[in-house]
């Protein structure tokens, strides 16, 4: 199930910047630092992440194609804030949300989505 575009962008400029505010600190809840891949702007995008061990998947429910995602498979990393703590992101792919290699924890609230991003996580 993909939310609608419609849905996305009010969440972008209403619902994103208040979540800005606490998701860094509270799991599942987590903040993506990317690097626009065209204008080289710094952006903050609060998800939905599970981490286990380095490894993470976070729950895409735009789809797969919005524009943090593309921003972080061309760098090929992003950053992560969850619960406090920064981590690079490296290897970002999208699986299916059926994919036996999503964090177990994710598992569940995956179905929501048709598709997961999964990651390994290096600490700063």
């Amino acid at each position: 199930m993909k939310i609608p575009r419609a849905v996305a962008r009010f969440n972008k400029k209403v619902t994103n910047p208040i979540q800005r505010q606490w998701a860094p600190h509270l799991a599942p809840w987590a903040t993506v630092e990317h690097i626009g891949r065209k204008s080289g702007t710094h952006y903050s995008t609060p998800v939905l992440a599970w981490v286990e061990g380095d490894r993470l998947s976070i729950i895409l429910v735009y789809g797969a194609d919005t524009d943090w995602i593309r921003n972080a498979q061309a760098a090929g990393r992003f950053d992560l804030i969850r619960k406090n703590k920064r981590y690079t992101v490296v290897g970002p792919r999208v699986v299916p949300s059926d994919s036996p290699d999503i964090v177990k924890g994710a598992r569940l609230p995956a179905r929501i989505s048709d598709y997961v991003l999964n990651g390994t996580l290096l600490e700063q």
